[in-house]
């Protein structure tokens, strides 16, 4: 499966899919960017006069990059519209703020893949390679 068959199969749209481009991927791990566009409605509110954007978009797009995509490789064609794959659990440090306008890149490596259950160390970089948070992720593949 190549990296477009697999943000085809990305059950998110706009406003919450925050995958640009899947840069890399294999049976270890993903790399891949999104870019924080300046008009994103949660800007308006996070925060007054000095925007940021929260944490919990920050996971989800490292849940995105790191371990959805991850997890539709991995499953490959087993994967379809009656398939899910769920977040169980995250661990994520942050370090430095993401604002309106930055691109970021996700990579992640898998620790495990069994029992359709998959865990990933997982990094988000800004422009400077500079980590912004990093810690693990882990989700559940149903496939039926």
């Amino acid at each position: 499966m190549n990296t477009s068959e697999i943000l085809e199969k990305l059950p998110y749209t706009t406003p919450f899919l925050f995958v640009d481009n899947l840069v890399s991927i294999d049976e270890n791990g993903a790399k891949g960017t999104f870019t924080f566009k300046e008009d994103l409605d949660f800007y308006k509110g996070h925060f007054k006069n000095n925007p940021i954007t929260p944490g919990v978009i920050l996971i989800e797009t490292m849940a995105q990059i790191g371990l959805v995509c991850l997890g539709i490789f991995l499953v490959g064609d087993d994967l379809n519209e009656e398939n899910q794959i769920g977040l169980t659990s995250t661990d994520i440090e942050f370090v430095k703020p993401v604002f309106p306008g930055e691109k970021v890149t996700v990579i992640s490596e898998k620790i495990y893949f069994r029992f359709n259950k998959l865990k990933c160390k997982v990094k988000m970089l800004n422009e400077n390679t500079e980590i912004v948070c990093e810690g693990t992720i882990a989700g559940i593949i149903k496939v039926k």
